[in-house]
């Protein structure tokens, strides 16, 4: 599938979108994190309501490749947890196609383990990957959506992160601290006209489940089973959930919510966030 690559155009600064059926018509976004998973399906959501996804992933590669084709994107490779990786990528978006309108940060690491014995590094690979990761990319993409007084940035953070998870600690404590960032961007950046807000997905289907699994000694469709008999619903979320509410967040007709945290998790939490 060719790349769209519009030129390198700005609206001007505090100019409404067009409107149109499809909300993100004219939009750049970049979306961490989604060659698989809820990242995938967030940037396959976007791309379908029309913005230009660049598509992030740690590494360059043919698995980042197809998944910037499948929604006729552009590849956009660095390690987020890198802040030189992170401002040279994008620099070069905008060179290519222009400041990003629309950032979602979904990127993420998570191991499971005891806290007793958590290796050092390994924790501040979490920390880094999902925390300081996602400041790095905000940090990078802000200078552009000032420019422009608008900007819509979705933070991915987990029920995890509101309600702690034995065993993922740095995990839940990494997400957590996204919560707060969300937060405290959310009125910082406001008057601005960049809202910044979060989504919190409970269990979710994809692959980081198995990490899960191999964590609790079971089956993937046994992991899947035990965790849907704890929610409300009767089932664990689906990415394609996720991404419409992404989708809803960063839809620039909706303008009164900033800071907030949006829990996806089919009744298992609420209001806590």
């Amino acid at each position: 599938m060719p790349t769209r690559t519009p030129p390198a155009v700005n609206p001007p600064a505090g100019a409404p979108p067009t409107e149109s059926k499809r909300p993100h018509v004219g939009t750049r976004a970049l979306v961490t994190g989604a060659v698989q998973g809820i990242g995938r399906a967030i940037a396959a959501r976007l791309a379908a309501d029309g913005a230009l996804v660049a598509v992030n992933d740690r590494v360059p590669g043919p698995r980042l490749d197809e998944a910037a084709a499948a929604v006729g994107g552009v590849c956009a490779p660095a390690d987020v947890s890198d802040r030189a990786q992170v401002h040279s990528l994008v620099a070069r978006l905008g060179e290519k196609i222009g400041d990003i309108d629309v950032l979602v940060c979904n990127a993420a690491y998570m191991t499971m383990g005891d806290l007793a014995t958590h290796d050092e590094d390994d924790w501040w690979k979490v920390v880094d990957t999902n925390l300081t990761g996602t400041f790095h990319v905000i940090q990078a993409v802000l200078p552009g959506m000032r420019r422009r007084g608008r900007g819509r940035i979705v933070v991915v953070s987990s029920e995890w992160g509101v309600t702690g998870w034995p065993g993922a600690t740095a995990y839940a404590a990494s997400k957590a601290g996204l919560i707060s960032l969300t937060k405290s961007l959310g009125r910082e950046l406001a008057p601005q006209g960049i809202l910044v807000n979060a989504v919190a997905p409970g269990v979710t289907d994809t692959p980081q489940l198995r990490v899960d699994a191999e964590a609790a000694g079971l089956s993937l469709d046994e992991m899947r089973r035990s965790y849907a008999a704890g929610i409300p619903l009767g089932r664990i979320g689906r990415p394609e959930e996720i991404a419409a509410a992404v989708a809803f967040l960063t839809d620039f007709r909706i303008g009164s919510l900033a800071g907030q945290t949006l829990q996806i998790n089919g009744g298992t939490s609420r209001c806590r966030a």
